[in-house]
């Protein structure tokens, strides 16, 4: 072994143990290492930072923005919304969430796809009387089976399709994946509708400060534009419309004042609408129905760009000046540039208008106003803000422009008319253009720690490569593999790919795996396609840890899990995967 490969191992080594070590943040890991690499001679200083102009960063980076701007939409979390008044008995209510998440997985990179329905599970839990925890672990488990679906569904995809391009000139496109991943993740979906009852039934999350707080529904208005949806629809249609989320509790019909509405009381154009509901039940009604919020007229809205406004939530602090004030007298958009839009005040029916309304303390409101100044408009004004959760009343939704612009470039890739990098980089440019989403939000919805520990690993796992590592790792396992059949073989590949992953994040276990497997499919005189498909397999599925995928990491603190949790239900599925896995690969793609 040469000075180089000992340098390529001992950095490799000692990058796992800082990835277990866990004190370290894996981006921060992943820049040491490539220091270290530097400092070793293994990486030359002038083609240390080329990792970062790889098409893969640009992939996962505009896959990111167009999944926010997908989730932005709430197209999906309002069908599935509408599917779960439907669905009562819990193992349906399973397969319905997973099975979304898993599909969704497949269009949308599946930490997009489960931030999106997390929502939309938590309700469904809350309005069964049940935890949530038997719905979050199993999704994130469906959103990592989905992402083995297509090329964009998670990251190691994107590597593993780099690496064979490599190796044989030919990249994978973006439904090579779909043969091996479709019968697993109807595998998993059948196992996880009945394996649920493994989650430990106590697990709970802590409440959050909102529900510490007793903030449940809230009231707002909006005004009935001429020819929107709601126009001509009797109040219990409209109801009805809403799935009975929200409630209509007065209306204005020019200066008149309507207490009491019928349910037979026919909607005119011009008419305001008293609501009560959650916020997101309240922002679904607001935009199925084509209502105008209060307030968007007003200077503050029109005169501000989308992107430098913002809601937010907040709750009435014992020593605000609003407290005795009524809303419309504090006259908050001329003074303080802000809009109330809602209130909600616990163990209170509210039947006043907004403006009417004598705020008190413990009132919960939603505030928009320009982004730059809301923090200290709220400390000015005595107001506590609610971080913890998303408020999209008040914010501008784009329908399902997004899911076009997100279905012509997986078509347009998946026709081969352009490359995936242009195709997802030209897409999330689109739903900015549009509108869709802000730049602001975009570049938050940037996993920017992830793209930077790609950037700084590709050199890395180049390095074990160029000094020949990579050939010695493939020479260690087809020695173990020489005696074993091919089958045997190719699970070794996806079980060490499995194994590593918890420790090394599954990306960065691509970038070292998929080299050493490509090897070794050459040692041992194979094509090297499936063993490169059972590295993706692998990388993809940690179902025993919440720290090798951030879906797993996601839903740890909402479902209130414990470490150990992930493993009672991940290690049937992890064999399952690796079962029903290795012969899917052969399959598919045939050795010889």
């Amino acid at each position: 072994m040469s000075q180089p490969q000992i340098f390529a191992f001992l950095i490799l080594g000692g990058m796992m143990l800082l990835f277990i070590w866990g004190r370290l943040r894996y981006d921060v890991v992943a820049m040491i290492a490539l220091l270290a690499s530097m400092a070793a001679g293994t990486v030359d200083p002038k083609k240390a930072f080329t990792g970062f102009s790889d098409d893969i960063v640009i992939i996962v980076g505009s896959a990111l923005v167009v999944s926010a701007a997908v989730a932005r939409a709430g197209v999906v979390e309002n069908l599935l919304e509408w599917v779960a008044t439907k669905v009562t008995r819990i193992r349906w209510q399973i397969t319905v969430l997973v099975g979304s998440v898993t599909l969704l997985s497949a269009l949308v990179k599946n930490i997009g796809a489960l931030t999106m329905l997390i929502p939309a599970a938590v309700k469904m839990a809350k309005r069964s009387g049940g935890s949530p925890a038997v719905f979050l672990m199993p999704m994130s488990f469906g959103s990592l089976l989905g992402g083995l679906i297509t090329m964009v569904g998670t990251s190691p995809n994107i590597i593993v399709s780099r690496v064979r391009e490599e190796m044989t000139g030919q990249p994978f496109l973006m439904f090579d994946y779909a043969p091996v991943g479709l019968g697993l993740s109807l595998a998993g979906l059948i196992f996880l509708r009945f394996g649920y009852r493994l989650i430990p039934r106590d697990r709970r999350a802590a409440a959050s400060l909102s529900e510490a707080l007793d903030i449940a529904d809230y009231n707002t208005e909006a005004e009935v534009p001429p020819g929107c949806a709601t126009e001509g629809r009797t109040i219990a249609s409209f109801i009805e419309l809403n799935d009975g989320a929200i409630v209509v509790t007065g209306m204005m019909r020019g200066t008149r004042r309507r207490a009491v509405t019928l349910p037979d009381t026919v909607i005119e154009a011009g008419d305001t609408l008293f609501m009560r509901g959650e916020p997101d039940a309240l922002g679904n009604a607001i935009d199925r129905g084509g209502l105008e919020l209060v307030g968007q007229d007003r200077s503050m809205v029109t005169g501000t760009r989308a992107e430098l406004r913002g809601v937010i939530e907040a709750v009435v602090m014992p020593h605000s000046a609003l407290i005795g004030e009524a809303a419309g007298g504090l006259a908050l958009h001329d003074r303080h540039d802000l809009n109330l839009i809602a209130i909600s005040r616990a163990g209170h029916a509210m039947v006043d208008r907004l403006g009417d309304t004598r705020l008190a303390i413990g009132d919960a409101l939603v505030v928009q106003g320009p982004i730059d100044i809301l923090p200290e408009r709220m400390r000015a004004l005595g107001l506590l803000p609610l971080a913890e959760r998303p408020i999209r009343l008040g914010s501008v939704r784009r329908g399902l422009l997004p899911i076009a612009i997100l279905a012509a470039a997986m078509a347009a890739t998946a026709a081969g008319l352009i490359p995936v990098a242009v195709a997802f980089f030209a897409a999330a440019a689109a739903v900015m253009i549009t509108g869709s989403i802000s730049p602001r939000e975009a570049y938050e919805s940037v996993e920017w720690p992830i793209l930077i520990m790609l950037g700084a690993l590709i050199p890395v796992s180049e390095a074990l490569q160029t000094t020949g590592a990579t050939d010695l790792m493939a020479h260690w396992l087809s020695d173990t593999a020489r005696q074993l059949p091919v089958w045997g073989g190719l699970g070794l590949i996806l079980v060490a790919a499995m194994a590593v992953t918890p420790f090394l994040n599954n990306a960065a276990t691509v970038l070292v795996m998929a080299p050493v497997a490509a090897m070794f499919a050459s040692d041992l005189g194979y094509r090297p396609d499936a063993f490169l498909m059972a590295v993706a397999v692998g990388a993809g599925c940690d179902f025993l840890t919440p720290i090798g995928h951030q879906c797993n990491t996601l839903v740890m603190g909402p479902g209130g899990y414990r470490f150990g949790d992930y493993a009672r239900l991940g290690a049937p599925l992890s064999l399952i995967v690796v079962l029903l896995g290795v012969p899917l690969i052969l399959m598919t793609w045939p050795v010889h």
